[in-house]
């Protein structure tokens, strides 16, 4: 009877305290600064969406500082050269530029980005594969206390290993949501985001302010699941008062369970011999 009460007990306890864990999913939308009507209903959907903003947009101050009042993460969408011929913002990043250069864009798109707290890159398959280019990108950040999102355009990234020798914080893209312009593939994307989060206990996906992407979010964003809790990029930096805890499969919690049953009726019974 004593020992039936005991399991009772236990696993009430057990179960509440072991079920409460919840991946997490960080959401940043790139290309502010030209879509003003999309980008303030991103910003309104939620204050964990980080917004990414290029520096030589028409509204770059206009919707950061929109953004940073209603409780969003600003960071900066820094132009870098890519390997194919895409168009190019002013001011994109190459290799070839010397570091006085570098200093010179990356200086001037911090002040035209007001309270950017990182920096992600926008294309730069090419820049971001160069470490030499990187290093220099990463000198010019150190005083400024900025992280940096690699938004893993190209697989051979030098980014880590630039930022590590400035102590610049760095965390990296898993997830595309919308390569693909139509709702149902973005909304498959994000249905993938939601898994690697699940599996990882934390994931980025990246977005932009098209309609589609708009209307995706809108919808998964009202459904979100209970398991998962929406951040911001700015956590994943900045030491939290409660660590990221992996989510307990149900071997776990049965294993942990019995062992708690064994150890408590051992004691009982030790106690009442």
């Amino acid at each position: 009877m004593h020992r039936s009460i005991i399991y009772i007990l236990i696993s009430l306890l057990f179960f509440n305290s072991s079920l409460t864990f919840a991946a997490q999913l960080a959401l940043v939308i790139d290309d502010f600064g030209y879509r003003q009507h999309n980008e303030e209903q991103i910003i309104a959907l939620s204050t964990n969406i980080t917004v990414a903003v290029l520096p030589h947009s028409p509204n770059a101050k206009r919707i950061a500082n929109m953004a940073h009042e209603h409780g969003n993460d600003v960071i900066i969408h820094l132009p870098m050269a890519p390997m194919g011929k895409q168009p190019l913002e002013k001011d994109t990043l190459f290799p070839t530029m010397s570091e006085t250069e570098v200093n010179r864009i990356v200086n001037n798109a911090i002040a035209r980005v007001p309270h950017a707290i990182g920096v992600n890159n926008h294309m730069g398959s090419l820049m971001t594969s160069n470490l030499n280019g990187m290093q220099y990108v990463m000198k010019a950040l150190s005083p400024h206390s900025m992280f940096f999102l690699d938004s893993k355009t190209i697989g051979k990234t030098a980014v880590k290993t630039a930022a590590s020798a400035y102590n610049i914080p760095v965390v990296v893209r898993d997830v595309f949501l919308d390569d693909q312009q139509n709702e149902h593939a973005i909304s498959q994307q994000f249905e993938l985001a939601i898994q690697v989060a699940r599996k990882k206990g934390v994931a980025i996906a990246i977005g932009h302010p098209h309609p589609q992407t708009l209307n995706v979010l809108k919808n998964r964003l009202a459904q979100l699941p209970s398991d998962i809790t929406l951040i911001k990029v700015s956590q994943l930096v900045t030491p939290q008062p409660e660590p990221i805890k992996p989510k307990a499969t149900l071997k776990d919690i049965i294993d942990r369970y019995k062992q708690r049953c064994d150890q408590v009726w051992h004691f009982y019974h030790t106690e009442n011999e």
